[in-house]
């Protein structure tokens, strides 16, 4: 294929970013919004982001084998055929004002978006010039911070402007109009010719390691440094809005999800500063520091003390932004030819998404304060820490600053 027509299919694969990351940032508003319409409990309405993270732990190994089999453009329009269903089943749940049925819709939307995200980074990276698919797939990631951000902002003026607010009419329009465009985006896959990803097996010294996995003790360290930051990341996210209108500063559901679109921008930003930072700093140390930073951070949550709480809330996002890539790249690192299997080990981890949210629910419930329950996230980072600071070291010896992060959410 010539260089003009990798053009298109770029474009139909970066839409992808753009597709999951809107998704995304509907959710946390989606939380709130369940709470009010449905009557429902902050610790009842986490299990949306359990379903959401459950499907990635549930469904990421299947979409890897299916698309080894049949070929990454195969998976790309399952991913999309999935997405529209559950998008398309929000309808009737509305109708039902069924919050179970809600959470099926939302795992099978989450499932298709497992699929988008396990093939379209490969993907990117394929569709023109090797030595430049560090910048393509960096091109890529921004659509996806685009699209967290904008979520949270239309979300809040459909759920909780116009008189919306304690109904569901606006949460079946937004789907649908998901569901269509997404059926839509599959149509388009269909009909473009896309190159096939060929897999190379390269044999070296590393390659012949034999040593197990389970052996290495960075990695292992690295699936629990990420189980909980994902933890994290998420618990604080889920609850935000409920913390915003509880800090007694005339904080609104409409005004906090406006502030959650601003994290999430900050949480974009902190990428390319986080980029820029580690052509000098060492990938685990800036770990360590920006661990440490959000411990203090997550202090000031639970002392709620007005609006310095609220922008400590949001600073989080910022000190967030390079954690994942940064412990998935610390712990694959020399796992010689068990690389692929830790790569899927570790994506797997976020399941702790799915899982301690739900705590922090019962923890604010239980308190009656959405404040106290920000302890959780707080120790999550202490774990983090551990790992920049001690945890990631490969027992050869090897250090990290040779590192390179490849910015995945």
């Amino acid at each position: 294929m010539s260089k003009n027509k990798f053009l298109f299919p770029f474009i139909l694969v970066t839409s992808l970013f753009f597709l999951w990351g809107f998704a995304y940032g509907l959710l946390d508003v989606l939380n709130k919004h369940f709470q009010e319409t449905l009557n429902i409990t902050r610790s009842r309405s986490t299990l949306l982001q359990a379903a959401y993270f459950g499907a990635y732990f549930l469904i990421a190994l299947p979409a890897g084998l299916f698309m080894n089999k049949y070929g990454y453009k195969k998976g790309i329009i399952i991913g999309l055929l999935l997405y529209a269903t559950g998008a398309f089943l929000f309808y009737p749940a509305a109708e039902q004002s069924n919050f179970n049925f809600f959470l099926l819709a939302l795992f099978i939307l989450a499932s298709g978006l497992t699929c988008l995200e396990t093939a379209a980074n490969p993907y990117v990276t394929v569709l023109g010039s090797p030595q430049t698919s560090e910048s393509r797939l960096n091109l890529s990631q921004c659509f996806n911070g685009v699209g967290s951000f904008l979520g949270p902002i239309i979300a809040a003026f459909l759920f909780f402007g116009g008189g919306q607010s304690h109904n569901l009419d606006s949460v079946k329009m937004i789907y649908i109009i998901i569901g269509v465009v997404v059926l839509l985006v599959a149509g388009l896959f269909v009909r473009t010719k896309l190159p096939e990803i060929k897999e190379t097996e390269i044999v070296s010294s590393q390659e012949l390691d034999k040593k197990p996995l389970a052996s290495h003790s960075h990695f292992i360290g690295g699936v629990i440094a990420q189980f909980f930051y994902v933890a994290a990341q998420v618990g604080i996210a889920a609850l935000f809005i409920n913390y915003c209108t509880e800090a007694k500063v005339g904080i609104d559901n409409a005004k906090a999800s406006t502030l959650l679109s601003y994290s999430l921008a900050l949480f974009t930003i902190g990428r390319f500063i986080g980029t820029a930072l580690m052509r000098k700093i060492a990938p685990n140390k800036l770990l360590t520091v920006y661990a440490i930073i959000n411990i203090g951070l997550c202090g000031l949550v639970i002392l709620n003390k007005e609006w310095l709480s609220v922008y400590a809330l949001m600073t989080l996002f910022l000190f967030e932004s390079i954690m994942f890539p940064t412990i998935f790249a610390l712990g694959i690192k020399d796992t010689g030819h068990n690389t692929k299997k830790a790569s899927s080990f570790i994506i797997m981890s976020i399941v702790g998404g799915a899982l301690v949210p739900y705590l922090m629910g019962t923890l604010a419930d239980s308190h009656h304060s959405t404040a106290f329950s920000y302890i959780v996230p707080l120790v999550c980072f202490i774990v983090v820490a551990w790992y920049g600071w001690k945890g990631y070291r490969v027992k050869n010896g090897v250090g990290s600053a040779d590192v390179k992060v490849a910015f995945r959410h």
